[in-house]
């Protein structure tokens, strides 16, 4: 098969072009979430944490399996929400920011991971953030303790 030098030219100005997206893709963080396939809070976190540049992947799991998953996994009990993200060795839990992940992320704390316990209203998946009420996000220690990672007062 003989190549032309228009075809070299043709296939190095495709790669040259797509390379960029490409270490993106690679840069951007990678979180695997567990969630109950009928809960729609629970996809729209998703979807932001996808418009923010993140790599989503998803699992179903339902009730009890999901919360021994959760309980194993160093989440304490008052700490549970509705979904639990998985990243670079971190658990994160409920409705938390991306931004919030991403400062674990860069200060790569030791720690179990990040909390929104319950779903306040206007964090990230649980209505307009114009109208939130006010909300913590904690962070989980390796003994189980908590401490506020960053408060988000109400709108």
């Amino acid at each position: 098969m003989d190549v032309t030098r228009r075809q070299i030219i043709i296939a190095a100005v495709g790669l040259t072009s797509i390379a960029p997206f490409a270490a993106i893709a690679q840069g951007a963080p990678s979180i695997h979430v567990l969630k109950d396939p009928n809960c729609s809070c629970c996809r729209v976190w998703a979807d932001i944490l996808r418009a923010e540049g993140f790599r989503v992947t998803e699992e179903r799991s339902f009730g009890t399996l999901l919360v021994r998953h959760k309980l194993d996994n160093g989440i304490p009990q008052e700490m549970i929400s509705c979904h639990t993200g998985e990243i670079e060795g971190y658990m994160i839990e409920g409705h938390v920011p991306a931004a919030d992940i991403r400062r674990l992320l860069d200060e790569r704390r030791d720690a179990v991971g990040l909390a929104v316990p319950g779903m306040p209203y206007g964090s990230h998946g649980m209505g307009p953030e114009d109208q939130r009420e006010a909300y913590d996000v904690f962070l989980i220690r390796r003994d189980g303790s908590t401490e506020v990672f960053t408060s988000y007062e109400a709108a």
